[in-house]
């Protein structure tokens, strides 16, 4: 035997706000995961010694160049 649903009665209007909370350790560890990985990536002075080529590194050095100003 099936149940029957009722319909629902409420429905959201277009205008209404969501409003999400995250506590500050939400944002903040994957930020500084983010950051230790890529220094871990392009480490100074590293990142022209683990490539073979010489684009990727000057890539990495120019990147490393912008993050640092």
């Amino acid at each position: 035997m099936t149940a029957r649903t009722q319909p629902r009665t409420h429905r959201a209007a277009p205008d209404d706000a969501v409003e999400v909370r995250l506590p500050w350790w939400a944002v903040a560890l994957p930020a500084l995961a983010f950051a230790a990985l890529l220094l871990l990536i392009a480490g100074p002075g590293q990142a022209q010694a683990a490539t073979a080529d010489p684009a990727v590194g000057r890539l990495l050095g120019r990147i490393m160049e912008l993050l640092s100003r």
